[in-house]
């Protein structure tokens, strides 16, 4: 079983199922003990932002806030700097916890030995 689980999410309201599905793999890997690093790119950027999570909404699917809250009590959370520069967030925007950094630290954490990356 890999030690670290790195996934780097770009998908968000535009791909709901995608969305949800990395946001459910990172909670439920968390959950597992598991130490999960979960990426925001592209459109799930918006998630670092207070009370979007809130307000993502797919049928059958466990609520984003909670799989985010549940990623964060044992994992982190991270927001591509690139990304967020596009979209103007600053860290005095996001959500408490969510860190921003860039490729460099993408990179470290996926080539370290025993981690698995997945990318939606």
């Amino acid at each position: 079983m890999a030690k670290k689980l790195v996934i780097k999410v770009t998908a968000g309201a535009d791909a709901p199922e995608r969305c949800s599905q990395a946001f459910t793999v990172a909670a439920v890997a968390a959950a597992s003990g598991v130490e999960v690093s979960l990426w925001l790119t592209g459109e799930s950027s918006w998630f670092a932002l207070p009370g979007r999570a809130a307000e993502f909404e797919l049928p059958h699917a466990a609520p984003l806030q909670d799989l985010m809250e549940a990623v964060q009590a044992a994992g982190q959370i991270t927001l591509c700097t690139q990304c967020a520069a596009r979209r103007e967030i600053t860290e005095q925007d996001v959500v408490k916890g969510v860190r921003i950094a860039g490729a460099q630290v993408f990179v470290s954490e996926i080539m370290g030995e025993g981690v698995q990356a997945l990318v939606y």
